[in-house]
């Protein structure tokens, strides 16, 4: 079973940027698909970028596009999310999820997970990003 640990949040002012790191343990990571969503505070948790472990395709919804970058790094086994020009709407917890594409194809499992959170399987804990106005 994959365990996930995300760490990098912290406090930035407007304009700053972070980079958040999830590191994948305890299963073959090229063969799930991996996620960063975000959670503000009264609101649901929402997923912004993906990637699968297998060949780095990239995945992002078209709020992320812009500002957010997800990147991959095999031999570490981590997943980074660069955000950049952060803006006070951006304070949130942010999570790391991930599914197994062993049974379902890698453009399926990213649309599921984006589209129902609540279904996925594996989260790390969260890490907090506050952005100061």
């Amino acid at each position: 079973e994959v365990q996930l640990q995300a760490s990098g949040g912290g406090l930035v002012q407007a304009g700053g940027f972070l980079r958040l790191s999830c590191t994948i343990s305890g299963d073959t990571f090229d063969e799930y698909a991996l996620g960063w969503f975000r959670q503000a505070p009264g609101q649901e948790r929402k997923g912004h970028l993906g990637i699968f472990g297998g060949d780095a395709r990239t995945y992002w919804t078209d709020s992320a596009k812009a500002r957010f970058t997800i990147a991959i790094d095999d031999a570490k086994k981590t997943v980074f999310l660069q955000l950049t020009s952060l803006k006070f709407k951006d304070t949130a917890v942010y999570y790391c999820a991930a599914e197994t594409t062993r049974m379902r194809d890698p453009d399926l499992t990213i649309g599921t997970m984006f589209r129902s959170p609540h279904a996925i399987n594996y989260w790390g804990e969260g890490t907090q990003v506050t952005v100061s106005s």
